[in-house]
């Protein structure tokens, strides 16, 4: 595929044929809308995959990915954070949409070859909409500075942004050893005091009878996703799920015009090494169910994996990237479902009048039940 293929390229052939003005997508339609005089263009060739092709995980490992779709694409990367997100056309300075630092663009970006995205989640949410609920969220933020508003006062500042992904699928077999718990009953006999007198009583307890335990488990996980990107908080991310990705569109740039992507850091490898932190966790649960009874102890655990493959999406999220008494916080909108995830500032003041006031109220209440008792 030749370079026209990226964002860049593709937002100039995009030209509105009312007013000449760059088509942009509308969330949660499939057409390009142009923002001043209101024309819609059809993606015709948007489509739903009937079925989703997923690329063979140890064969591209061995042939040097050379049989994998790759396209070239723009992409300028910020000094402070790391991150390599598209360009916008025509601009030359720009604010990193994951750390808030000045980018200036000189040279016009950095053009390189990466593995082509098979699939996407187009924006179901607009601006206006992600907005109001980043307004809402600010506002219902407790102990929060009272100037932090005037931070997140434009809507500009709240980036469309298509975040990389990798999901993986495999088939496991897990051998383990472990320990079976089995609650039993008893009865123990105990002493007590009442009224100076001695007396002896009975009572049931619960006791865990521990057994040995081995066996062998099978688990097919489908679509195991990795975030592929360094420049967020997976912690914010994977709160972000679910994603709907039984609706996942073929790539089509066009789905990307008005906004930018993210160009994945983390290589399907090292991906594939974080996915088995998430199959971990299955495999763990199927294991305890494979041993039965009341409690379970796994000592250990030896899994193979099989058929393993992967696929390269793109995922929709809202961001808005702020400074604050020179730290970094940000703010995460779903672009499908509208969850919404954050870090936010305190105001320490407001925190410690706060726990005085906590302090000085039940400091109140001793004092007036003293009075109230003499």
């Amino acid at each position: 595929m030749e370079l026209e293929e990226t964002i860049q390229a593709t937002s100039k052939q995009l030209d509105c044929r009312e007013c000449g003005a760059l088509l942009k997508y509308a969330p949660g339609t499939l057409h390009l809308k142009c923002d001043y005089c209101g024309c819609q263009n059809e993606i015709k060739e948007a489509s739903t995959p009937s079925i989703v092709e997923e690329i063979d995980f140890e064969k591209f490992l061995n042939e040097n990915d050379v049989s994998v779709e790759k396209h070239e694409v723009t992409t300028i990367k910020c000094g402070n954070c790391g991150a390599s997100s598209s360009l916008k056309p025509n601009i030359t300075s720009d604010s990193c949409p994951f750390c808030a630092s000045p980018i200036v663009v000189s040279g016009g970006g950095v053009a390189t070859s990466i593995i082509k995205p098979k699939y996407l989640l187009p924006f179901k949410i607009d601006q206006k909409t992600a907005f109001a609920d980043f307004k809402k969220w600010v506002d219902g933020l407790w102990f929060a500075p009272n100037d932090l508003k005037k931070y997140v006062d434009n809507a500009d500042k709240l980036s469309g942004m298509y975040i990389p992904y990798w999901t993986y699928d495999s088939k496991t077999v897990s051998e383990y050893t472990g320990q079976r718990g089995d609650n039993y009953t008893t009865t123990e006999s105990y002493t007590i005091t009442i009224n100076g007198k001695t007396e002896h009583r009975t009572r049931t307890v619960t006791k865990i009878r521990w057994s040995y335990a081995s066996g062998t488990v099978y688990n097919d996980f489908d679509d195991v996703l990795v975030l592929a990107s360094n420049s967020l908080p997976e912690n914010y991310t994977n709160a972000l799920e679910p994603w709907d990705t039984e609706n996942l569109t073929d790539y089509n740039d066009k789905f990307l015009s008005g906004f930018r992507s993210e160009s994945y850091q983390i290589d399907v490898k090292t991906g594939f090494e974080k996915s088995k932190l998430v199959m971990d966790a299955g495999i763990r649960t199927s294991i305890c169910n494979d041993i039965g009874g009341d409690h379970q102890q796994i000592s250990s655990v030896d899994t193979r994996y099989n058929d393993i493959t992967f696929k390269h999406i793109l995922l929709p999220v809202w961001l808005s990237a702020y400074r604050y008494n020179k730290k970094v916080y940000r703010f995460m909108i779903n672009g499908r479902t509208g969850e919404v995830q954050g870090e936010r500032p305190y105001s320490a003041i407001k925190i410690t009048l706060a726990v005085l006031g906590v302090i000085a109220l039940g400091v109140g209440i001793y004092f007036g039940i003293q009075m109230y008792n003499q």
